[in-house]
């Protein structure tokens, strides 16, 4: 119960954690919409929205639908059961995927404007189609495998994710029988066919792949006749099901886990609207699902492969390509990055700061004669990970290297595995975690002989040890070699690999020991700032915020007058602005060209304001359930930095952030009279030597991925 009689337990104070997510994408889809954006950056924000409701149907909707399965009755914080979170959620994801192809019908006429057709196999002049049929002949169609279903064949396995036809086949005899046809995922989903009549060489003529297979189909059925061909499209429940405590091999449980979730559960069919009731009804009946985990679209199904079209050689139609900057403390050393490293410490702000001297701090550990030892957690390192071969050759030059990689990284599990193997044999000592936690911490240590003295240099981030990320994510990153910050990573790696009850750090904060407890010790310390005089002011950059307890915290502190500035980039189940309980919290989203992904927690502290850096968002999960890890920000030279240069930047954007009002919507904030709109990411390259706009521009991403790397992760994809 809060002060005035409010009941902080009052469902009505907090926002639905699903229906939270699903606004972020619309927050996203919005970006397809915006004009200001070059027109390829538009439709790769399209491309991303479909990329992360296929995780969302395939992570979340799988999840709500296992509680119901088990009669799970549990009202959530915003008084949601779980059946009545999933219909909610089915008719808002629907009415996003709605959107999304209004979204794209609007770009299609500048596309074309700007010589980029996606054409139809119907429209296509002679010659094109001569080109298509021979690709068609030559290319796919030894790829492609009929499969029938009749008494003698049984309806085939659909793979998750995969675009398919589902076809209708009459036999000589007029017996009608149906097919299905998968499309290769290994071919583009477009197909560039050589513009008639023109010499342009910014013109291009994609067709659609289905569309192909669909003209061409008919040779895989020599002496029938195809009487109807329509895509459809198949979601499954990809999450993998760890029994730990029953596994004696964490690696090969994992890998048997990979296995099974090509055939996880459907949940969610994609048919477009010219398929008959008839094969709709018979997809429903033999994937065995509901009708409402069907979803009739208009073409295009699968809008994440919009993702190719950002690789055009177009980049008029881009954004400006820019060249991350290498700061200054390393310049100042000639080289030497651990001079660098004890001149002061040294503060990275991807990805407008280079990720190289990131690999660079362990590319010296690995060839210097004085380092010993060298020890990293290792969570999303995507393929050709320059932070792992460095590791190798550290061994291989006769360093003692431990590495945590986290085999449980949601759909970077089989890269995971892979790196395993390799650094294990190489001889590189491998852990795989503590029993039942995700290990989510960004940490390296470089332990090095100087004399007569051991000194410890640690790397600590909020993002991951991933090269191609580092050029999409806004990250922040510290170089130290702070004695009492060496001693508790030492403290954390002993945590991670060997037998440990520490349960007290010098400097950090870790989950699940004692990150939830002393970030509340801190929030409660501006509550008695703010009832000092002191004017009590927190400053949290976020990717979420869900965890109840925390939020009531919150609450209490704005009751007291605290001011609480929130920026959330994702979910976000607090209210700001209910009037007695949180009038002075605010929160804005900010979503743009690079994916938001720092956390970073600010304290005013009664003037001698504190900073903490780290992996973990305000969720359940990252306080009780992963090892995470706060850093404080020790110089005060970097902590005015952050404050000034990167949290009040962002606290003023008025191009790319969103605002939240009481009732969870958001809308754009309005520039103060007589100022021009303020881009946060945008200034932050402009800060960069050279305005930033030199050199190649870095890929911005197609993924999740289906690599990790959906620009806009949902549940953890980021990491």
């Amino acid at each position: 119960m809060a002060e005035g009689g409010l009941d902080l337990n009052d469902t009505r104070l907090y926002i639905d954690r699903e229906l939270s997510l699903l606004d972020f994408f619309r927050r996203v889809l919005q970006e397809a919409w915006d004009a200001a954006n070059p027109l390829l950056e538009r439709v790769k924000f399209l491309s991303i929205v479909s990329s992360n409701l296929a995780e969302f149907f395939m992570v979340r909707v799988a999840g709500l639908k296992q509680q119901i399965e088990a009669g799970v009755t549990e009202i959530s914080p915003a008084g949601l059961s779980p059946a009545a979170q999933l219909e909610t959620v089915r008719l808002r994801s629907h009415e996003l995927m709605k959107e999304a192809r209004i979204s794209l019908r609007s770009l299609l006429p500048e596309l074309e404007s700007a010589g980029i057709h996606l054409v139809d196999y119907a429209t296509l002049g002679a010659e094109q189609r001569a080109e298509a049929d021979r690709y068609f002949e030559q290319v796919v169609f030894p790829v492609l495998t009929p499969l029938a279903v009749d008494p003698g064949r049984p309806f085939p396995h659909i793979s998750n994710m995969s675009l398919n036809l589902a076809l209708i086949i009459r036999d000589p005899a007029g017996r009608e029988r149906f097919a299905r046809v998968k499309l290769p995922p290994t071919f583009p989903r477009f197909l560039k066919l050589r513009p008639v009549g023109s010499s342009s060489e910014t013109r291009h003529d994609l067709l659609w792949l289905e569309q192909l297979v669909a003209a061409n189909v008919g040779a895989l059925f020599p002496g029938m006749q195809i009487v109807t061909s329509h895509p459809f499209r198949v979601t499954r429940d990809a999450e993998v099901s760890i029994q730990e405590l029953e596994a004696e091999d964490l690696l090969e449980t994992v890998e048997r886990g990979l296995r099974m979730r090509r055939f996880g559960r459907v949940v969610r069919l994609t048919t477009d609207t010219a398929m008959p009731g008839t094969i709709r009804d018979l997809l429903v009946e033999n994937l065995e699902i509901e009708r409402s985990d069907l979803y009739t679209m208009d073409p295009p199904l699968g809008m994440s492969d919009l993702s190719q079209l950002h690789a055009l050689d177009r980049s008029d139609l881009k954004d400006p390509p820019f060249m991350p900057s290498i700061p200054a403390g390393f310049e100042e050393t000639e080289g030497d990055i651990f001079a660098a490293i004890r001149r002061q410490d040294i503060l990275l702000h991807h990805p407008y700061d280079s990720f190289t001297p990131v690999v660079e701090f362990l590319a010296a550990a690995a060839r210097d004669p004085a380092v010993l030892a060298i020890k990293q957690t290792l969570y999303r390192v995507g393929q050709n990970s320059p932070v792992v071969e460095v590791l190798l050759d550290a061994v291989r030059n006769g360093k003692q290297v431990a590495v945590l990689v986290e085999l449980k990284a949601r759909f970077d599990e089989e890269s995971n595995i892979e790196w395993a193997r390799a650094l294990e044999r190489e001889g590189v000592h491998v852990v795989y975690g503590l029993l039942g936690l995700k290990t989510h911490s960004k940490i390296a240590l470089v332990v090095r002989q100087e004399g007569e003295r051991i000194r410890r240099y640690v790397h600590l981030s909020t993002g991951n040890y991933n090269a191609l990320t580092a050029h999409q994510y806004t990250d922040l990153g510290l170089f130290t070699c702070d004695d009492a910050i060496g001693a508790d990573a030492s403290d954390i790696f002993n945590y991670l690999t060997g037998y440990s009850g520490t349960r007290v750090f010098r400097r950090f904060l870790v989950a699940p020991i004692n990150l939830r407890s002393g970030l509340e010790s801190l929030i409660r310390r501006e509550i008695d700032q703010q009832r000092c005089g002191k004017q009590g002011h927190l400053i949290f950059k976020i990717n979420s915020l869900v965890d109840k307890p925390i939020i009531q915290l919150l609450y209490q502190a704005s009751q007291q007058g605290v001011r609480i500035d929130l920026i959330v980039r994702g979910m976000c189940c607090l209210r700001p602005g209910t009037p007695g309980v949180s009038d002075t919290i605010s929160v804005r989203s900010i979503v743009g060209r690079f994916l938001e992904h720092s956390r970073v927690f600010w304290f005013s502290n009664g003037g001698s304001e504190e900073v903490y850096l780290g992996s973990a968002d305000l969720m359940g999960r990252n306080l009780d359930r992963r090892v995470e890890i706060l850093f404080p920000v020790l110089d005060q030279r970097l902590v005015h930095q952050l404050r000034a240069d990167v949290l009040e930047t962002c606290l003023t954007d008025t191009r790319r952030a969103w605002v939240m009002s009481s009732d969870g919507n958001y809308a754009r904030p309005t520039p103060v009279a007589g100022e021009k709109s303020r881009d946060a990411q945008a200034e932050f390259v402009r800060r960069r030597p050279g305005g930033g706009i030199v050199g190649m521009s870095p890929p911005l991403c197609g993924e999740p991925d289906q690599s990790a790397c959906a620009f806009f992760p949902t549940a953890g994809r980021s990491g």
